[in-house]
């Protein structure tokens, strides 16, 4: 059980913030237009994806359970159970692609602080191509970072997970501040502010526009993927589950918001930037040439990796976690065991994320269709379809399965305030399902 609200909303806000604010965020919105783009985004957040955050915090606390066995305890002798087995494959999957990524960050930190990336775009991008290509390197600092979520998930929730990311979040908030400060003094920044923040209106008829907005702003949240319904089961019945919940989206949209801060002015500010560049360039061939233009860059970008880093840590303890309470809750395993034995099959399942960026050529070029390298199909699957899947399923059953008398209840226990249960209701029982199966549907088209 968490220590504290406040040790709660740290590790749910951990576990939605992560790589894909930093880069996820920026990258959509590049490739859906700028500002009009932000826009459909916050009203996805607030009106299709936190009805669906708090939906799985009520399965969570209000059985004390992870994903399986949440669903068993509100719909024994059912199906509904399933829906749960999905929510830890999501975990081991995306946990299996995520800790490539999240390796990246390790091996950067040494890059910016000895400089040995270049100073120009061509260098950066070289030097990126040639270190994703290295298999070796890739598998080493794959397992490396395994390892570590591995160490934070031994010491439990209180001295493992909440201790961490009351620690690691707002040295990562607050160092975004400061590079976002830098970052919209650049020449040439208020042009990328204007695009970042003046709409153009014409983009709200496109229906992928629309989708994309709505698929980033439900994986944002890590929705569907059972790490919510997790983290709820340790809340206590004293806080407000409401409230902390709508504390936690706005602190990852806030940060996915500065994200686009620091991104778009950094990148109008070098000829001949994109701004639909591809995600991972956003981080590891913009910002280091950000970094170049600083007193003390290669000092201030290091620290930058060693932070994303962490950010990337608080998503990875989450998602390892979600299997992890399973086999404890399921299968009776002491948490050292499940923590080992998870570790290293998610490692092995891991192993063609890791050499599918130039190491080996049949996982590095795959159809665009099926996301271009290995590691592009993993998220894919995981993200454009498992996840989606997931929270369609979620919100039926809390709204029509478990009922929203049920749903409310939980909502107001102990007294808690909640003045929006009528549009709670309104939005988890037609607006978000809606909202998924649009997602779904265009993904299959």
């Amino acid at each position: 059980m968490w220590g504290s609200k406040i040790g709660f909303i740290m590790a749910a806000a951990g576990s939605a913030v992560g790589l894909g604010n930093i880069w996820g965020f920026p990258t959509q919105v590049g490739q859906g237009g700028g500002a009009v783009f932000v826009l459909i985004y916050l009203v996805c957040v607030f009106f299709v994806c936190a009805p669906i955050f708090i939906s799985e915090l009520i399965l969570g606390r209000g059985s004390k359970k992870g994903p399986v066995g949440a669903f068993e305890s509100f719909a024994p002798q059912s199906a509904w159970w399933i829906v749960g087995a999905l929510c830890v494959l999501c975990g081991v999957g995306i946990l299996s692609f995520y800790a490539v990524i999240a390796g990246w960050t390790l091996a950067y930190i040494y890059f910016t602080a000895a400089g040995t990336l270049g100073g120009n775009a061509q260098e950066v991008a070289a030097a990126f191509g040639a270190f994703t290509a290295n298999g070796a390197a890739n598998l080493g600092l794959t397992a490396v970072f395994l390892a570590v979520t591995a160490g934070c998930i031994l010491g439990g929730v209180r001295a493992g997970i909440e201790r961490v990311t009351k620690t690691l979040m707002p040295l990562l908030i607050g160092l975004l501040l400061v590079l976002a400060v830098r970052a919209i003094t650049l020449p040439g920044a208020s042009e990328g502010l204007r695009y970042y923040l003046r709409p153009d209106f014409s983009r709200l008829t496109d229906f992928n526009v629309l989708t994309a907005a709505l698929g980033q702003a439900f994986f944002s949240l890590s929705l569907g993927m059972g790490a919510l319904i997790t983290y709820g089961s340790y809340m206590r019945k004293q806080d407000n589950l409401a409230v902390s919940a709508l504390w936690v989206v706005l602190l990852d949209t806030a940060i996915a918001l500065l994200a686009g801060f620091i991104i778009f002015p950094t990148g109008f500010s070098i000829e001949g930037f994109d701004p639909s560049s591809s995600g991972p360039g956003l981080i590891f061939q913009v910002l280091p040439q950000l970094f170049a233009t600083l007193p003390g860059g290669a000092l201030f970008g290091a620290a930058f990796f060693i932070l994303l880093a962490m950010a990337a840590l608080t998503s990875t303890i989450s998602l390892l976690e979600v299997p992890v309470s399973h086999c404890i809750d399921e299968y009776r395993w002491p948490r050292k065991k499940a923590v080992w034995l998870l570790t290293a099959g998610t490692f092995l399942l891991s192993i063609p994320s890791a050499l599918g960026n130039g190491a080996v050529g049949r996982l590095s070029s795959m159809p665009a269709a099926l996301g271009g390298n290995f590691l592009g199909f993993m998220a894919l699957v995981w993200n454009q379809y498992a996840l989606p899947i997931g929270g369609l399923l979620i919100s039926i059953f809390v709204a029509y399965r478990l009922g929203l008398p049920k749903a409310i209840q939980e909502i107001t226990a102990e007294g808690a305030q909640f003045p929006y249960t009528n549009l709670w209701g309104f939005l988890i029982r037609f607006v978000s399902p809606v909202a998924i199966a649009i997602i779904i549907i265009s993904s299959f088209l």
